[in-house]
């Protein structure tokens, strides 16, 4: 994708599968074009991505990526930005 873009990874099936929540922000990083950005929006219930998402993402991606966590957004939601390099 050629744009900066949101991922929602917070609703549904996500709440309770941090599995499901890791394997889709792979894919949304995988589908973001270089020198754009992807909103991971992730469950409440699983608090603070970079606890969990953060280490995962780097191992696979390494120098690719850059991220910086933004906030708790109004869906309860934590968002982890994601640029490609």
């Amino acid at each position: 994708m050629d744009k900066n873009w949101s991922a929602a990874l917070e609703h549904d099936d996500y709440e309770n599968n941090m599995e499901l929540v890791i394997n889709d922000a792979i894919e949304a990083i995988k589908e973001t074009g270089k020198g754009f950005y992807v909103n991971l929006v992730t469950p409440a219930n699983f608090g603070n991505p970079e606890k969990y998402l953060k280490e995962t993402l780097e191992s696979i991606y390494k120098d690719t990526i850059r991220m910086k966590f933004i906030d708790q957004c109004g869906c309860e939601g934590y968002v982890l930005r994601v640029w490609k390099n």
